[in-house]
């Protein structure tokens, strides 16, 4: 199914703030290098094209009317996310992109070399050893096979993204998948097509409402690399860590992944930050496309249930792939995000929810993400008296 070719004529993971895990595992262990040129995209994308996974069986005709419904369904989801959110986002708002799976591996290729390559650039300037041009260029090969493994895995499972670094904030619907797990659910598909839509559509409003929400994302990433330890012991140590998480997550391990063994301290303190406020975005959009009801996806209790069992039904490579890359931290996010909001709104409206979008100091800790009540305790504390 060709999303993408469909989109040349007429032209949502989520938040692409989850780059920064990977931001987060890419800096640590490729350590310093020759600025731009430490990473082969060429080669990243022939990599993740060449890996790709066919999409579902459709006709021609079937893949564009799944097309335009998803636009249009995109469209609409954007008076029942504002009703349920009460966020007014800004006036103009570039239309939905519907692709496929190489179309989305391509603007995620965009996004990352616009997020990684000014940050490697920071981390060569730091680093006080020069590789040399073979060992740089074997380097940069190995990265780009990396990220187009990694992008080929993510490019069958993510089904909507709102693309912040690449392009200053657009939305992706990656169509065959959609297709894909409606399909394997038995669902009603433009149920399922208006739920998928109300989640991504909630990430833009959130971006378009907050508009400092961006560059706090991007300044915590900033800060994650400043506090990557170029030291050869300690980068040493951590790799030595790495071997040891990935035995771990082997054996099934739980809380282990890639990016945890390669943290210096200082970075676990961002990560902690980065952690809550993307458990907050992913949590709040799961809450909306639930919120609205059954007046408006009538199936909706029935595609939850569907969904969340296939969730926790994946194979055992996936789940593999999934606790090395922290992606089964994602899916953590996702409850816990949803617990803190319904908690919030329980006691303060959402009126009362909104001032969490008020200022960097008003989003919850880590901590308060399972304490919805301390949060309100911190930011209201007259409501919580009343």
């Amino acid at each position: 199914m060709h999303g993408d070719e469909h989109h040349h004529q007429c032209r949502t993971g989520s938040v692409s703030a989850g780059q920064g895990r990977t931001v987060g595992v890419m800096t640590n262990l490729l350590g310093g290098g020759p600025g731009t040129g430490m990473i082969d995209w060429d080669l990243a994308v022939t990599t993740a094209l060449r890996l790709l996974r066919p999409g579902p069986e459709v006709s021609r005709k079937e893949a564009f009317a799944a097309v335009a419904q998803l636009r249009e369904l995109s469209v609409a989801a954007e008076r029942h996310v504002a009703t349920v959110t009460h966020l007014e986002p800004a006036a103009s708002t570039e239309p939905v992109a519907v692709v496929d799976r190489p179309r989305w591996v391509r603007e995620n290729v965009n996004g990352f070399q616009t997020l990684l390559d000014p940050l490697i650039d920071r981390l060569q300037a730091r680093s006080k050893q020069e590789p040399s041009p073979l060992v740089a260029a074997v380097g940069a090969r190995l990265a780009g096979v990396q990220i187009g493994t990694l992008l080929a895995f993510l490019s069958a499972k993510v089904l909507g993204q709102y693309e912040l670094f690449g392009t200053g904030g657009r939305l992706l619907l990656v169509a065959p998948n959609i297709v894909h797990v409606e399909q394997e659910l038995r669902v009603e598909p433009r149920d399922f097509r208006l739920w998928v839509c109300l989640h991504e559509v909630t990430h833009r409003v959130q971006f378009s409402a907050v508009p400092w929400l961006g560059g706090y994302l991007r300044s915590e990433i900033d800060r994650f690399v400043d506090a990557t330890d170029l030291d050869p012991a300690s980068m040493l140590q951590r790799l030595r860590d790495t071997a040891t998480a990935l035995i771990g997550t082997a054996r099934g391990d739980e809380g282990v992944s890639l990016l945890d063994a390669v943290q210096t301290p200082e970075q676990r303190e961002v990560l902690d930050r980065l952690t809550a406020v993307m458990s907050l975005l992913e949590g709040h959009a799961d809450y909306v496309m639930d919120g609205v009801g059954e007046e408006v996806v009538p199936t909706v209790r029935t595609i939850r249930d569907r969904f969340d069992r296939r969730r926790a039904g994946a194979g055992p490579l996936d789940q593999l792939l999934r606790r090395l890359l922290g992606l089964d931290v994602k899916m953590k996010q996702y409850a816990e995000g949803a617990a803190f909001v319904r908690g919030v709104v329980d006691r303060v409206g959402m009126d009362g929810f909104n001032h969490v979008w008020t200022s960097p100091d008003t989003l919850p800790t880590r901590a308060e993400i399972n304490d919805p009540a301390g949060w309100v305790a911190r930011v209201h504390p007259t409501a919580l008296e009343a």
